[in-house]
């Protein structure tokens, strides 16, 4: 493809994103398999520069509007020239030979647009004048809640989570150690180096083909962000345990669930949504998995989890994990269209979602059992601040440490938190996440049912 045809395709794409509600990965996806015939590196580069573009919209349109005096439209178009100007350091005769009108090219500059071109030409991303929100690539809403969490460091974590994401892999115990695969995926000339923290990930540099190796193809590995790994391993879930996977979607985290329990015991991977729990059950067969029941509820109160109460006669389980909806700011170095998307209404809506969801599942944990609520999310509203109130609201439940949990799982010191454990891309390498944990409190026996030995010749 020419420069020109690759720029047409990735406004086309960004056009698509503008107007549809649904999520950059699968409308890029969709757009690629309808058009069969550009090749892997055309499709790499439109990709990379559709997500430049979502990444860094809004200084771009900072810049859009500054250098067009207003009179330009932000939109699809003049955020890729934007783009190609600023990031990809193209020239106004560069941009003028791309964009020609000649077959799949697209149109000449109008007059408006010849003149931000050459206001465009030449800068840097940044300015001194840039509010904070625009300097951070932030939602301006988010701004607020996100400098209250981090302070003087918001630039740091926020440059941190507006690049772009490492691909990370994780080993299946089940079939393989993790040298074993490594040297199976180098086999196949891919160079992967064990992650930082979790035991069992790989981290894979640049793009891959991974879905054509053996390794994938055999069930030795899943892609899996490292937080995401580490959240599933500090749930301490064992061979022969009760164990729930609330919101297990289309089960990343039950297949590490799965592989800890080493195929022993029982795990239940619910959702609300058929689909997503119909798509987990070719990654199960691929992984060797085979104690796990696939369960669609249709809310959190489905009347399944009345049946399976720890109050009801043979219920319970020894491990909850709720695997909460959320903002996903944690991820946005791999979904950075969703920031543009979230409300301060979507908000509101999670955070009283995410106390009904807690509360139910609550139910499930059998005393001295544990409840595991994850986040991928960064904001206070939906991680401490639901963990403390949980806490205050059921009394026959105390805090699991985080350190606890990391010592028991992983060996040695947290490196994210005593209480709470807290990753960011900045400080850890990996995506956003949050784990809380809470456990049952054992029955006490009522004074009731104890003996009365007052009365005992041994006294």
């Amino acid at each position: 493809m020419t420069p020109g045809a690759r720029a047409a395709a990735a406004i086309d794409i960004l056009a698509a994103i503008d107007s549809e509600n649904r999520p950059a990965d699968g409308i890029a996806a969709e757009y690629f398999r309808k058009r069969r015939y550009i090749g892997a590196k055309d499709r790499g580069w439109i990709a990379d520069r559709v997500y430049a573009v979502l990444r860094h919209r809004a200084r771009l349109d900072w810049w859009i509007a500054r250098a067009g005096k207003e009179a330009i439209a932000i939109n699809a178009r003049h955020r890729l020239l934007a783009a190609l100007l600023i990031l990809d350091h193209w020239t106004p005769a560069d941009i003028a030979a791309g964009f020609d009108g000649d077959r799949f090219r697209p149109a000449p500059l109008s007059p408006d647009e010849e003149r931000l071109v050459h206001g465009l030409a030449g800068r840097s991303l940044d300015h001194p004048e840039m509010p904070r929100a625009v300097a951070s690539d932030l939602p301006d809403w988010l701004e607020p809640y996100l400098a209250r969490l981090y302070g003087k460091a918001l630039e740091t974590e926020m440059a941190a989570l507006n690049g772009p994401a490492p691909m990370d892999l994780r080993v299946n115990p089940l079939k393989a150690d993790r040298e074993t695969v490594r040297r199976a995926l180098a086999a196949e000339h891919i160079r992967a180096e064990p992650t930082r923290w979790s035991p069992l990930g790989l981290r894979v540099g640049g793009r891959v083909p991974l879905a054509a190796t053996a390794a994938f193809r055999g069930g030795l590995v899943e892609v899996q962000d490292e937080g995401s790994q580490l959240a599933a391993l500090l749930a301490g879930a064992r061979p022969g345990m009760r164990v729930v996977d609330f919101c297990a979607g289309a089960g990343g985290k039950t297949l590490a669930l799965a592989a800890a329990m080493q195929n022993k015991g029982k795990l239940v991977a619910c959702d609300v949504s058929q689909w997503r729990l119909d798509r987990s059950a070719q990654r199960l067969r691929r992984a060797g998995v085979s104690n796990v029941e696939r369960r669609a509820l249709s809310s959190e109160h489905d009347k399944w989890v009345k049946r399976h109460a720890a109050d009801n006669k043979g219920g319970g389980f020894d491990r909850v994990f709720v695997d909460a909806p959320c903002l996903g700011i944690g991820t946005w170095r791999r979904n950075p269209d969703a920031k543009w998307r979230s409300t301060p209404t979507d908000l509101a809506e999670l955070v009283g979602r995410q106390r009904a969801i807690l509360a139910s599942a609550a139910r499930l944990v059998k005393p001295g059992g544990r409840l595991v609520y994850v986040t991928c999310s960064l904001l206070r509203e939906e991680d401490e601040d639901q963990a403390e109130a949980f806490l205050a609201g059921h009394p026959d439940f105390a805090l699991y440490p985080a350190a606890r949990a990391w010592a028991e799982a992983i060996g040695g010191e947290s490196p994210a938190g005593e209480d709470y454990l807290r990753l960011t891309p900045a400080r850890h390498g990996t995506d956003g996440f949050f784990v809380a944990q809470f456990e049952r409190k054992p029955v006490v026996p009522s004074a009731a049912s104890e003996p009365d030995l007052s009365g005992s010749p041994d006294q």
